[in-house]
């Protein structure tokens, strides 16, 4: 006599009951984890997961973590290239996230700087709670102090493009700025003639541009004694006009071998270069790859860029702070975000930004 095989319902009931019985909870409890319906705290919640897994159920499980998910991102408004393509790459990357998790983004302006450390703690305050911060921000105690309230809070705090020293960050989302400036070092090493090489410090009050001064000078200090680095004494805070004014400076105080701009104000340098009919004759390393720069490059007066790839420091940043969320299992691996060099020959002809 064939045995009858039990209605598929009995199965499920069964399931529910062994769950149950290992979780500690009731197969009702056990029906609302697993079927998303139904309140249920945060510990049960974690129990029956746990417990489904150990059995084996085989399908898809809920995330162990319930409700909404608050990551806060606080960046620049700067209309440079870079950070347009880092707001562009932080709406792609938003869109393709769970629902559960809510991105807000907060554009600083310059005049925002000032106040960041209040914006901070004041977000922190607001009706959601944060669970992480992704943070661009200048290297000040008043930074440090509000980002270490921050973590004392609970809150996973990432620094992204430039980092911040003397916090307990769960992680640095960016390029490993000294080493790109040995390479802005490297470059002007090889192919500059015997002189003196200008250093235009974008901005000094964040670390990015300070350690890529360093790096250079590092470099070319150790391996290139046909070069003297000078140092413009006025930060260019990326304006055109300012770089227009220390190139032609730096011009009258003796012939330029090459030029390393750690931020923008590109077309000021050029204005200088061809002003003085040094353009093409200078060795030129700059920052970030956009469509200027690339003109530059095809009109064979910029040599060298060096590209942060802000897509890269974007998914690293929210990766890590996904992990501390408990939303994904692995984060990203803990290491400087890889940068790229551009030259004329790996330039692409197609538009870096949006029109």
């Amino acid at each position: 006599m064939t045995q009858e095989t039990p209605p598929r319902w009995r199965k499920r009931t069964a399931r529910f009951v062994e769950i149950a019985e290992l979780a500690g909870v009731s197969p009702t409890t056990v029906d609302r984890v697993l079927n998303e319906r139904g309140s249920v705290s945060a510990q049960a919640r974690e129990r029956v997961i746990a417990a489904a897994k150990q059995l084996a159920v085989p399908r898809l499980l809920p995330d162990t973590q319930h409700g909404l998910v608050h990551i806060d991102v606080m960046v620049p408004g700067s209309e440079s290239p870079f950070f347009s393509r880092l707001r562009e790459a932080l709406q792609r990357s938003a869109q393709m996230l769970d629902r559960r998790v809510i991105v807000h983004r907060t554009m600083l302006s310059a005049a925002d700087e000032a106040r960041l450390p209040a914006s901070i703690a004041h977000a922190g305050r607001s009706r959601h709670r944060r669970a992480a911060l992704i943070v661009t921000a200048q290297d000040t105690p008043e930074v440090r102090a509000a980002l270490a309230a921050a973590i004392a809070r609970g809150e996973a705090v990432i620094t992204m493009v430039t980092d911040i020293g003397g916090i307990d960050r769960l992680h640095y989302a960016g390029i490993d700025n000294l080493r790109a400036g040995r390479t802005a070092g490297y470059f002007l090493g090889r192919f500059a003639q015997p002189g003196r090489v200008l250093l235009l410090p974008a901005r000094l009050d964040y670390r990015a541009h300070t350690d890529r001064i360093e790096g250079c000078r590092t470099e070319i200090a150790a391996h290139f004694d046909h070069l003297v680095c000078d140092v413009s004494p006025v930060e260019s805070l990326d304006q055109d006009a300012h770089c227009y004014r220390a190139m032609n400076e730096a011009i009258r105080r003796g012939k330029l071998a090459g030029i390393y701009n750690t931020g923008y104000g590109s077309a000021g340098v050029e204005a200088a270069l061809r002003k003085a009919g040094l353009a093409g004759e200078v060795v030129w390393v700059g920052h970030e790859m956009f469509d200027a720069h690339r003109q530059y490059i095809d009109a064979g007066i910029m040599d060298i860029v060096i590209d942060q790839d802000p897509d890269g420091q974007v998914m690293s940043a929210l990766q890590h702070a996904l992990h501390a969320c408990g939303i994904v299992e692995r984060a990203s691996a803990d290491e400087p975000v890889e940068f790229r060099v551009f030259c004329s020959a790996n330039v692409r002809q197609s538009a870096y930004l949006r029109p």
